[in-house]
């Protein structure tokens, strides 16, 4: 088959877009370039942390133009290559373009545990995951006014793969399979973002009891032996914030039974977009997740799920630390 040209990386914070991004170059045998690294020694350079220089950057132009050029000019060379950068996705055409995503609290875990130079530092779990979500806002806002383009936009990418429990060995795998076309080629040639998902982090929008086959053990085994690749991918809502199931609740509950890191899925529809009905992906989500449809999920697969902000405002939901219903 012939090979997309680059793979560009981008995504959260602590999502482990170094770590990944260095080892599919070696096994690819491709020069990576990383405009992270490039903006850490920009910021050490000015006695700046990493959260200044990017709002300082806000107002002087000049720090993003130079960034902006080198990357034009890298993907106008026509050299395939890999690309760590928040905004390569935006000037690569013919390019994987993977976006990763990790829970938050585990990206700040992560950064804190680094070692970490004069551009970030952080004292305690919750300065580093307030400093990141900072650092990531401060150019979401910038890159939507100077490029009229959303980062937190799914369609953006090729590929969302979210590294919360998947350790570095199997994110670059799966990535590998991707770009060489050995898991989901399918999806990616409809034009959906191929989804690799945490299944611990998505939500059902069916409750338990009324869902066939979820304990059927010759399912749940034939899944175990063919692995989550061979798996269909489910079809998912996002809000924006909270992955859920629109078609797939059986193959989710069979990955999480199987304890599967990443499973794959196509994204049916985004925040405002239609997903059932015509009926926004947001308000979707918010009709059909209730406090009992995550505490029975919970309770049947021994999985924590956030209550989503619509679900704190509901008249049975239950306060952090008590009991859950029929607990």
């Amino acid at each position: 088959m012939t090979l997309r040209q680059s793979i560009v990386f981008n995504g959260d914070l602590g999502s482990g877009k170094s770590t990944v991004s260095i080892e599919i170059a070696k096994r690819l045998g491709l020069r990576r370039v990383s405009v992270g690294d490039l903006y850490r020694q920009m910021a050490q350079e000015r006695q700046m942390t990493a959260l200044q220089l990017n709002l300082h950057a806000e107002l002087d132009h000049a720090v993003d133009g130079y960034v902006d050029q080198l990357q034009q000019d890298i993907a106008a060379s026509g050299e395939r290559l890999v690309m760590d950068s928040r905004l390569a996705w935006h000037f690569f055409t013919d390019a994987l373009k993977v976006h990763m995503i990790t829970e938050p609290s585990e990206a700040a875990r992560r950064v804190l545990a680094r070692p970490s130079g004069p551009a970030e530092s952080y004292t305690s779990l919750e300065e580093a995951k307030v400093k990141l979500h900072e650092r990531s806002e401060s150019e979401r806002g910038r890159f939507i006014v100077r490029y009229g383009v959303d980062k937190a936009r799914l369609r953006n990418y090729d590929l969302i793969c979210d590294t919360t429990r998947a350790n570095p060995e199997q994110v670059i795998e799966h990535i590998v399979d991707v770009y060489e076309g050995r898991l989901g080629a399918d999806v990616l040639r409809d034009g959906a973002p191929l989804l690799l998902l945490d299944p611990t982090r998505v939500y059902p929008t069916e409750e338990v009891g009324a869902l066939r086959g979820l304990w059927d053990s010759g399912f749940v085994g034939e899944v175990a032996r063919a692995g989550d690749e061979a798996l269909e991918p489910l079809g998912i809502g996002y809000t924006g914030r909270y992955f859920y199931v629109v078609d797939g609740h059986r193959r989710l509950s069979a990955a999480i039974q199987n304890g599967f890191p990443l499973v794959p899925a196509r994204l049916v529809a985004e925040a405002d977009e239609p997903v059932v009905g015509g009926m926004r992906a947001v308000d979707y989500f918010a009709a059909q997740v209730r406090p009992s449809t995550v505490y029975d999920w919970e309770a049947a697969h021994g999985t924590r799920l956030p209550l989503p902000e619509h679900c704190l405002l509901a008249g049975d939901a239950v306060l952090a630390g008590d009991s859950a219903p029929g607990a």
